[in-house]
């Protein structure tokens, strides 16, 4: 038994230390995991010597600064994680590995206003056959990161009222999938994973306090303060949507009167355009219109962007964020939208605010929900689990 502050237990826990700065980044070099770690180089050298003996990480020259150097990351083989996004209309699952290398990918339209039982049967069968295609063993899974678009009850992991997901309200995603996958499971909603997935993999690299603003059929804003999501104590921080603009305005959803959400999302823009573009116009579609030279479209889209910077002129001056990342089919638009959201941020955000702020359309389009679901994955995992080759068996319920 190690004793508490032993040599031996130091050990452990420098070995710990080592293996999350790794596991959250992806690779590092050494260097890199000196400076996260707070470790000296010696340390370092000598863990990963130890690491890569024992298979738990794989050593690679690169570069770094125009100098050799060698980038450190988890063995391929070491285990894998599983993302499972439920958009409104799509369900999309991921399987990657612990060195952050996707392994199969899949998307299927989903009705979501369907019971939740019956999107929950997709997604294990989507699951199954994306695990069976990789070929990689079932007691390899380390976890699955759950997306979901509505809030979800940090304390009771029950997904809140919500008239995105009527059919799903006080339903409980993450103990229903562990139930029929039998492996960990952790749960968030889809502007928080878009805020990971982004943050790990896309427009969000390199910064440590971002809002990640995802616009669909609602809005919302996924929150990274000092690297980390921010979900306030009850789970729902970043619904940027329900910022009032117009007491007078439209009611929204929420009960209240003008909301952002009801003058930027989809169910609301929509009806704008759908006398003159058809009924069957969606925001993918305006977009594409938009970009063609559709003067209504781009009248529209800029109206959207200058209320959206409204919302972010308000978070920049709370949070004072250094990045904001447009997310969802509007960020297709590029400048046509960004434009109009860093005028309305330039008026009405304090100036030192505004100046350190940028904005940027996301790097993974549809895939950063499930791409941030394998962050959380990741993100929850243990590192004695790693160290020790004892990942949770999956359970007979998986088949």
């Amino acid at each position: 038994m190690e004793t508490p502050g032993s040599q031996s237990s130091l050990h452990r826990a420098n070995l710990e230390r080592v293996v999350r700065a790794v596991r959250l980044a992806g690779s590092l070099t050494q260097a890199e995991i000196a400076r996260t770690t707070g470790l000296s180089a010696a340390t370092v050298s000598n863990i990963v010597r130890e690491l890569k003996d024992g298979g738990t990480v794989e050593v690679t020259p690169t570069s770094a600064g125009g100098r050799r150097a060698r980038s450190v990351s988890l063995s391929g083989d070491a285990g894998i994680v599983i993302g499972v996004d439920f958009g409104h209309t799509h369900l999309r699952v991921a399987i990657g590995n612990l060195a952050h290398q996707v392994l199969a990918e899949e998307s299927e339209p989903l009705d979501v206003d369907a019971s939740a039982a019956q999107g929950f049967d997709r997604a294990e069968e989507l699951v199954s056959r994306l695990i069976e295609a990789t070929g990689v063993s079932r007691s390899k899974i380390a976890g699955v990161g759950l997306g979901v678009p509505g809030p979800i009850d940090v304390e009771s992991g029950t997904l809140g009222s919500t008239a995105i997901l009527p059919g799903w309200t006080g339903t409980k995603p993450a103990e229903e999938l562990r139930g029929r996958l039998g492996v960990p499971v952790h749960v968030d909603n889809d502007a928080n994973l878009g805020a990971l997935g982004e943050l790990v993999w896309g427009s969000g690299r390199g910064v440590k306090d971002l809002a990640y603003i995802k616009v669909a059929s609602g809005v919302g804003a996924g929150l990274v303060i000092d690297g980390k999501i921010y979900r306030g104590p009850g789970g729902t921080a970043g619904e940027i949507g329900h910022i009032t603009l117009d007491e007078s305005g439209p009611v929204c959803r929420c009960g209240n009167r003008g909301c952002l959400e009801t003058f930027a999302s989809a169910r609301y823009v929509l009806p704008l355009l759908q006398p003159s573009h058809g009924a069957d116009l969606t925001m993918e579609g305006v977009v594409r219109l938009a970009r063609d030279g559709d003067p209504g479209c781009r009248r529209v889209i800029a109206d959207v962007g200058r209320h959206i910077g409204s919302g972010v002129a308000n978070l920049c001056n709370l949070l004072n964020p250094s990045r904001v990342v447009l997310g969802g089919d509007l960020a297709e638009a590029g400048e046509l939208v960004l434009g109009p959201i860093r005028e309305s941020v330039g008026r009405y955000a304090i100036p030192s605010a505004a100046r350190q702020l940028s904005v940027l359309p996301g790097a993974l389009g549809g895939r950063a929900e499930v791409l941030g679901a394998l962050a959380l994955a990741l993100s929850e995992m243990g590192d004695s689990t790693l160290l020790d080759g004892s990942l949770p068996a999956a359970t007979p319920a998986f088949t």
